[in-house]
């Protein structure tokens, strides 16, 4: 079974796209988190080390779609203890939530 990924499309300062893998979501005091890596190169042949960010998702009903905003830097502390306690947990369980002992989805 193959899990459904959100991936986002962020411009930089000069116009360019790029595009993060939405890999966790989280709700601290309220608001809700996102946890986005980079997509690794498919071309590489060794294991990458991918940048990991932290955002805050604005929701807009009206209009159906998210905003991903930076958090206050005065939050970023506590959001990157619990992004990192969750990127933990993540690496401990298996990613498909069907997988026994012998699970080998994360070769």
């Amino acid at each position: 079974m193959e899990e459904e990924r959100d991936f986002v499309v962020f411009t930089d300062e000069d116009g360019n796209d790029f595009e993060l893998d939405v890999i966790d979501y989280f709700e601290h005091d309220g608001a809700e988190y996102a946890i986005l890596t980079e997509l690794p190169d498919e071309e590489a042949d060794e294991e990458q080390e991918l940048e990991v960010y932290i955002m805050k998702v604005e929701t807009n009903e009206e209009e159906d779609y998210e905003e991903f905003l930076p958090p206050d830097d005065a939050l970023m502390d506590v959001l990157t203890e619990i992004a990192e306690k969750r990127l933990a947990e993540m690496d401990d369980h298996c990613c498909c939530g069907e997988c026994g002992d012998d699970c080998d989805c994360h070769k």
